[in-house]
């Protein structure tokens, strides 16, 4: 268990068993016990928000006399379900987590109930709630065709560069890379240095090789979400996936297409492994004192740019509830509760290191634990996100069918690092496959 898990998980019960919070009273205007009898199902994949408010459900039940039942399974295990029962209807659950990769499908869809009621409503929603305090490129993916909210984020990610051996990069004269072909060029001047490899990335590469996709010209989609034909095999697509399977099999470590991120973490804590693109809420492990022997060489910066620009990866994941909810009202005080100003607060203040409040974000001990060896890891997170609101460019994550492209994403990269196909061939492949996979879930091209 990682210390920021074992700091929010203390906190919870702490917050648990603590005195009831301002904002959580006026959530019981109309009686102490207002949702009593009312049992509440919430379901969310396995992270640390999700566990720190299973420790601190003692609140919600002792404010409200509502009755929680907390799920949090698997991540891949959760989506299974969850777009199962979303998909009929089902009364199963009460508050669910909308899942970045299936939310353009989920809200479109209407299997969620717009929230903008329920946050506008003074007896349903505390005064100090403050919706606009959530990041707008967290909101935006949150955000149905019809312009209403669907989904409250608890988390805004984003992709990040970092280098766990930057002394080596200082000492061969170089910089931080800003760019595709500074990479390479840092990635050739240290190599193999002190035993050390060059690159690794999670090989969950639908996430991980997009920002490089896009910095190259290329996109997974012609016009995401309106024109959902895959765009794999361009010149720019190719180009994308030949430079990026060179990082993995030039400069990767033996083994490098199987590194999951717990693996990549614990390469770049350990020293193995120098350069990779990863997740905020994961890079900050590399500053735990207690388990990083990188943290005074550690050095994080954003993707970096290619020829058509920057575009780093973002995921964001909020609470909403299914249209098929048979006790809506109750939900949205839970989710109102758990993702109140003085909730996600207290979780900040434990350790958790990526919040979508911009409140939280810019709290004076959340920067100073965020800044890691001279860098402060939330801002280049921060703007990450506020650039690819800017920009658009992940809505192509957010489509319905993105799930089955992501797939020959994966595929692809992999057979090119292995020299199992050139990049044309795998790209070519991964096109075919994708456009094969979209016209079997009856989309129509």
């Amino acid at each position: 268990m990682t210390t920021q898990r074992r700091q929010v998980l203390a906190a919870g019960a702490a917050l648990g068993a603590g005195a009831l919070l301002p904002a959580s009273r006026a959530l019981a205007q109309g009686g102490a016990k207002k949702y009593a009898g009312v049992t509440l199902n919430v379901s969310t994949f396995s992270a640390a928000y999700p566990k720190f408010l299973q420790q601190a459900l003692p609140e919600f039940e002792a404010l409200t006399g509502a009755k929680v039942n907390f799920d949090a399974p698997s991540f891949p295990v959760y989506n299974q379900r969850v777009d199962l029962e979303l998909s009929t209807r089902g009364t199963a659950y009460d508050v669910v987590n909308v899942t970045f990769i299936y939310s353009s499908r989920w809200i479109n869809s209407g299997w969620l109930t717009p929230l903008d009621d329920y946050i506008r409503n003074p007896n349903l929603t505390p005064a100090d709630f403050d919706l606009n305090d959530f990041l707008p490129g967290a909101r935006a993916p949150e955000t149905g065709r019809d312009g209403k909210l669907y989904g409250v984020p608890w988390t805004a990610e984003a992709l990040l560069t970092a280098s766990s051996r930057f002394d080596l990069v200082q000492a061969a004269g170089l910089e931080f890379p800003d760019s595709t072909d500074d990479l390479v060029k840092v990635l050739r001047a240290v190599n193999k240095k002190e035993r050390v490899a060059g690159f690794v990335a999670d090989n969950h590469y639908g996430w991980t090789f997009v920002p490089y996709l896009h910095a190259f010209g290329g996109d997974v989609f012609r016009k995401a979400p309106d024109d959902l034909f895959p765009t794999l095999d361009t010149p720019e697509a190719i180009a994308a996936a030949d430079y990026y399977a060179n990082l993995l099999r030039e400069f990767g470590p033996d083994g490098a297409v199987t590194y999951t991120p717990d693996q990549v973490i614990t390469s770049l804590k350990q020293g193995r492994v120098n350069f990779t693109d990863q997740g905020q809420l994961y890079l900050a492990q590399l500053g735990d004192a207690a388990t990083s022997k990188t943290l005074k060489t550690v050095k994080f910066g954003l993707v970096p740019k290619g020829p058509a620009g920057r575009f780093p990866g973002t995921a964001v994941h909020g609470l909403g509830i299914p249209a098929g909810s048979r006790n809506k009202e109750a939900a949205w005080a839970f989710i109102a509760w758990a993702l109140s100003k003085q909730t996600t607060r207290k979780a900040v203040q434990a350790g958790y290191g990526s919040p979508a409040r911009r409140s939280d974000l810019e709290a004076p001990e959340f920067r100073a634990r965020q800044t890691i060896n001279g860098t402060d890891l939330a801002k280049l997170a921060q703007d990450s996100i506020e650039l690819a609101s800017k920009t658009g460019h992940m809505k192509y994550r957010t489509v319905s069918v993105y799930p089955q492209v992501d797939q020959q994403l994966n595929k692809a990269i992999e057979l090119v690092a292995t020299r199992q196909l050139s990049a044309r061939q795998a790209m070519q492949q991964a096109q075919a496959q994708s456009i094969a996979e979209l016209k079997r879930s009856g989309l129509s091209l």
